[in-house]
């Protein structure tokens, strides 16, 4: 027989409130009661659940009206799953998904089903995703196949609201069609997901960009959000080469964003809800510029290393590529040629912001200059936001992106000159870091920047000490001072980033550096020790002094590794020398005494 219309509006209103509690009044939850709404629709859940268990079981409906009570049993389910998993209950959460399951399995593809098929595979998904990802993985597959296979079908599905609807006239297609994507959407989301924490990188980078494709292809997006996504898809790409794929991700977050922020500048009424959009936008337009500011950095780093690593004949000896879609693929890959050759974003114009910037590998300086003034334009930009009163960290982290740039600059400089002073800029930037921030609170940022100074100085003082061996003529006391100045200098930052490990109240380097700043540490020693033989004077007792200097860091670094025998494969280059000046300098250190 069939249902009555009063037994599917007492079903209608009810799932209209529990809709309500999940998607509004759970936003408005105090901090004391976070999932109070979501409890109360558990309790219409519930109900409900025993309302269409007795309809079934009472009416003896057939035909249409059973698979209907069917879909509406498992979309009951469904929601019971999604909101013990959203509680934290996860056992509860997976025994209402089996139930799920369990109902409608024998209707799965049928059009009154498939969206609760396709949502109920997702959330096992879900479930599965901290604990098992392999399982998570077979359970977002199923639903990926079987969507792909209801398409091909060019079925009309019935949206889960409509299920609750008495009158067959009101259903919206187009709402339920909407819905099948929205849901496929999510379901590669979640994939992208599994893939990356499977150690599937690529493949996870592939199904990131198709989700936003059909973010941007539905309109159902938050611009701040996909920007930002898209900017972080770029650092992926970038890192494997891909600058080609990485500057259209880039160029297709500016291209958001500058759409976004023509909506905001239609907004006439200037009010908190404006000024907090503002700042959001402000904010994340700040984080895409510092993505930029990286995509420079990186795209010099690997043409140096590119170059480094073929000096003859690159052109033929070098079949590194910036474009991921020539990477060669192996038959064992879980990705295909095909999937890198669509890594491009349909239905908007980006071609301005692309032309900007290369993404070839650079070989000559004058290429390698129109990278380097792009990214500092956008550390400029990342700074008008990240200042050093309002967020210090980030903007500290901008200033060593800057000193990143001149660095990977100076590889493409040839001329001596060109290069100190391109370091002497980045000792500009470091010091005045030094000079602005509270080293007891930045102490972090400040032993990166001691020990960038100190190999800076080193560098600067390489340059000077290889021009006066060049000169036929006698060096001046000018330049030999300069020479000693840049010794003490460097000395000094290295000084300081090993006194910053020191005991506050004794004073002591502790027996045992912490392990991830165990290797600079002995570098910095090392440095330290080869540099006060770098001293230039002709006064005996001095050169004793320094020589001695120099014995007790060789020292300190071979009596380090030799206690801990791990340090020894951190600083293997540096134990060796070490170990012969241990064994050459006391000759040195005799011989000095005795003159």
């Amino acid at each position: 027989m069939t249902i009555t219309k009063e037994a599917f509006v007492d079903l209608q209103e009810k799932y209209n409130k529990v809709i309500k509690l999940l998607e509004e009044d759970s936003k408005l939850d105090p901090e004391t009661e976070p999932y109070l709404s979501k409890y109360l629709a558990r309790q219409i859940l519930i109900g409900m659940k025993a309302n269409i268990e007795n309809l079934i079981r009472t009416e003896a409906a057939d035909g249409q009206d059973n698979i209907k009570l069917t879909a509406m049993l498992g979309a009951v389910y469904l929601y019971l799953g999604m909101v013990s998993i959203d509680t934290e209950e996860i056992s509860t959460g997976e025994k209402h998904l089996e139930k799920c399951k369990e109902t409608i399995e024998k209707h799965q593809e049928k059009p009154e089903v498939i969206l609760i098929t396709l949502n109920m595979y997702n959330q096992f998904g879900i479930l599965w995703s901290q604990r098992e990802p392999g399982k998570s993985k077979v359970y977002l597959e199923k639903a990926e196949h079987l969507y792909k296979k209801y398409k091909a079908e060019a079925n009309v599905p019935l949206d889960i609201s409509d299920l609750f609807h008495a009158n067959i006239e009101t259903y919206n297609t187009e709402t339920a069609l909407r819905n099948l994507e929205k849901i496929y959407t999510h379901t590669l989301y979640y994939l992208a997901q599994i893939f990356g924490a499977m150690k599937e990188a690529l493949k996870s980078s592939i199904y990131c960009h198709i989700t936003l494709q059909r973010q941007l292809q539905m309109g159902d997006y938050d611009p701040i959000d996909w920007a930002l996504n898209a900017a972080t898809l770029s650092q992926f790409f970038m890192e494997q080469n891909g600058f080609k794929q990485a500057k259209h991700h880039l160029a297709a977050s500016s291209y958001i964003l500058a759409q976004y922020r023509n909506e905001l500048n239609q907004i006439t009424e200037r009010n908190e809800a404006y000024d907090a959009k503002m700042e959001t936008f402000k904010h994340r337009s700040a984080d895409v510029a510092r993505c930029w500011a990286k995509y420079g950095i990186l795209l010099l780093s690997k043409s140096k290393e590119r170059l480094l690593n073929h000096a003859d004949d690159i052109d033929v000896n070098c079949s590194m590529s910036s474009d991921l879609s020539k990477l060669q693929i192996t038959s064992e890959s879980s990705i295909s040629t095909e999937d890198l050759q669509h890594l491009d974003f349909e239905g908007i114009d980006v071609r301005s912001y692309e032309a900007q910037v290369t993404d070839q590998f650079i070989l000559t300086l004058e290429d390698a200059r129109k990278v380097f003034i792009n990214a500092q334009q956008w550390t400029t930009k990342a700074q008008e936001y990240y200042t050093l009163d309002s967020l210090a960290s980030d903007y500290i982290e901008i200033v060593l992106d800057q000193t990143q740039l001149y660095l990977n600059l100076l590889f493409f400089e040839d001329n001596p000159e060109n290069q100190a002073k391109l370091h002497k800029r980045r000792v500009n930037l470091l010091e005045n870091i030094l000079d602005k921030v509270n080293s007891q609170y930045y102490l972090h940022y400040c032993r990166q920047v001691w020990f960038e100074l100190g190999r800076t100085y080193a560098d600067i003082l390489d340059i000077k000490t290889d021009k006066l061996r060049e000169s036929d003529s006698r060096p001046t006391p000018q330049a030999l001072s300069k020479i000693n100045n840049l010794v003490e200098k460097s000395i000094l930052h290295y000084s300081n980033f090993i006194n910053s490990f020191q005991d506050k109240v004794t004073g002591k380097l502790p027996d045992k550096i912490p392990e991830d700043a165990e290797k600079p540490f002995l570098q910095a020693y090392f440095h330290i020790a080869a540099l006060h033989g770098r001293h230039v004077t002709l006064d005996k007792q001095v050169q004793l002094k320094n020589t001695e200097a120099s014995l007790e860091h060789y020292k300190f670094v071979s009596d380090y590794c030799d206690r801990y025998g791990k340090a020894k494969e951190l600083v293997a280059m540096e134990y060796g020398i070490c170990k012969e000046m241990v064994a050459l300098l006391p000759i040195k250190i005799a011989k000095l005494s005795a003159s």
